[in-house]
């Protein structure tokens, strides 16, 4: 009788008769979850195999025009505006993919638009639409969540916690979406921002990344500048910690601690604003959090435009430096001091106060390094920040002896000062001639990058921090190096424990209160600055301005020569 019943409804009868409804409906949800899997990667390879295609084919039509025909060759010219158009083509194409099926590929779509510098300029404008809001829930599904995940186990209604619930999203990113309200008069009667998990999306995002890190293998050997397999991998483990929103709170708190109080215990003032939890509306898969009044990066370009501010104008270039300041002195501390770092910094979640000063959010991926990874870094900023030029062999070999205790090994045919090469290109974004015929450009086959065999774990989310800085810098125009900033870190770091120091130590918190006294009269100082000269007349605001950013490249200059 069994033997003229379909196997699989053999399957389906026993799953029937030895399982209980909860245990088949769980079954069911897997199967749909691994089928949609199946899906969305086979759609996702799909779209990659005919962008690849296209360039072939381009590649073919402009050999036969430019060999074949030899009547008609193109121009070099010709050749940029037909590559350009193909660029154009591809991005469209894998932007409306990503599009359609959201999830983690939105995130992927983020990291590969976070660095300008390393795809084509089409690719670049074209995924950084994904920077902000992406396919928005409707605030029903957001308020059901919220009472389910942190409400119902209070014993509270809505209206009980939120005097004020705004309908449309902040922003809505792959994993949340974040919404800002006021909190009743029982919860301090204060302005929010509120993060909700989108539901069942933990094992939706997870098997994006497992598609992805498959696709990301296939063209591991391939001339990209990123080796986006090792990043995949990465982010995968660390992705688990994001979906915890308990964790993020925890990390929150410890990344406020880090920036506001220094190695001996004294308070210093943040080079940047970061939010902090209501602890008592916190969950798994909701945060209530301080909100930041401001835009993100990504629209900092329109907001200049809507105040009238060019973009290659005077306030421009001192907000550029402002920024580059505030985030390196944020990561060197970060990093360097406490090993534990801000993971996914991109345009998206770094943002431009109302008051002019700058912001960081989303702490849902942070990175811990141990104590000597860090005094490794530090031994290589420094190796860099005293070198007597870019050619010194001998400092070259220092700074490559550093850098070879980041567990970054090369290929054999790479050039004598490959670890040189790389660490310049990771720490400092000023250097105009690499060692050894390398190039600064990561599309170049001579580029640092292409010289490691792959990518080291634990250097893929710093050199996140890292590059987007020097990304940020080309893109204002600026010449900024992180070795020559995170030096005074670096020595600190490095010369703590020693008994010269020891001693140092104690005459500094004997002069605790004399330098916080100083700290603050300088932030006073500044501020009353900053308010005088916005109250000036058009033109001696410029010349006040003008005279400002001077005395900064001034002061860097002189820097540099040191």
């Amino acid at each position: 009788m069994l033997q003229i019943i379909p196997p699989l409804a053999l399957t389906a009868l026993t799953l029937q008769l030895t399982t209980t409804y909860e245990q088949r409906y769980q079954c069911y949800t897997k199967a749909v979850a691994n089928g949609e899997r199946i899906i969305r990667a086979a759609t996702f390879s799909i779209t990659i195999a005919s962008i690849i295609r296209s360039y072939k084919r381009k590649s073919i039509e402009l050999f036969f025009r430019n060999v074949v025909c030899c009547t008609n060759k193109l121009t070099e010219e010709e050749k940029k505006l037909a590559w350009n158009e193909q660029h154009a083509q591809g991005a469209d194409t894998l932007t409306k993919t990503i599009t359609s099926m959201q999830g983690f590929y939105v995130k992927a779509a983020q990291i590969v638009a976070s660095r300008p510098d390393s795809i084509p300029q089409e690719y670049a404008d074209a995924l950084s639409v994904f920077t902000d809001d992406n396919d928005p829930l409707p605030v029903e599904v957001i308020k059901g969540v919220i009472e389910k995940e942190l409400l119902d186990q209070r014993g509270e209604q809505f209206d009980d916690v939120f005097e004020e619930f705004d309908e449309a999203p902040l922003g809505s990113a792959s994993i949340a979406q974040v919404h800002r309200a006021v909190l009743t008069k029982k919860y301090g009667h204060r302005e929010v921002a509120v993060k909700v998990q989108r539901p069942s999306i933990e094992e939706k995002l997870m098997g994006d990344i497992a598609n992805l890190k498959q696709v990301a293998k296939v063209f591991r050997g391939a001339d990209l500048p990123v080796d986006y397999y090792a990043v995949f991998t990465e982010l995968e483990e660390q992705l688990q910690d994001e979906f915890d929103f308990e964790t993020e709170a925890a990390s929150m708190e410890r990344m406020h601690n880090i920036l506001t109080t220094d190695e001996n215990g004294a308070q210093r003032e943040s080079p940047i604003v970061t939010p902090r939890s209501v602890p008592a509306l916190v969950s798994k898969r909701v945060l209530v959090m301080d909100f930041l009044k401001g835009v993100p990066l990504s629209r900092a370009s329109d907001m200049m435009k809507s105040k009238g501010i060019a973009p290659d104008g005077v306030e421009a270039k001192l907000f550029a430096r402002k920024l580059l300041k505030s985030l390196t002195t944020a990561f060197g501390w970060s990093i360097l001091e406490s090993g534990f770092f801000h993971a996914d910094a991109h345009p998206g979640n770094i943002f431009v106060l109302d008051d002019g000063r700058i912001g960081l959010i989303d702490f849902g991926q942070v990175k811990q390094v141990d104590r000597d990874y860090r005094e490794t870094v530090a031994k290589v900023i420094l190796a860099l920040d005293e070198r007597k030029s870019d050619d010194n062999d001998d400092d070259l070999h220092r700074i490559g002896n550093s850098t070879e205790g980041l567990n970054i090994d090369l290929k054999d045919d790479a050039p004598a000062h490959g670890h040189a090469a790389i660490a310049m290109w990771l720490f400092d974004g000023s250097v105009e001639t690499f060692p050894d015929g390398y190039d600064e450009n990561e599309m170049s086959p001579n580029s640092p990058v292409k010289a490691m065999k792959e990518f080291p774990s634990d250097l893929v989310l710093l050199a996140r921090s890292t590059v987007l800085v020097k990304g940020l810098a080309k893109r204002f125009g600026v010449r900024w190096s992180l070795s020559q900033e995170w030096a005074p870190i670096a020595r600190r770091v490095l010369n703590k424990g020693t008994d010269a120091t020891a001693k140092g130590t104690v005459e500094q918190k004997g002069q605790c209160k004399p330098h916080r006294a100083k700290q603050q009269l300088k932030a006073w100082s500044e501020q009353k600055a900053k308010t005088v000269v916005t109250h000036l007349p058009p033109p001696m605001k410029k010349k006040a301005l003008s005279a400002v950013l001077k005395h900064q490249q001034k002061r860097d200059a002189k820097k540099q020569k040191v």
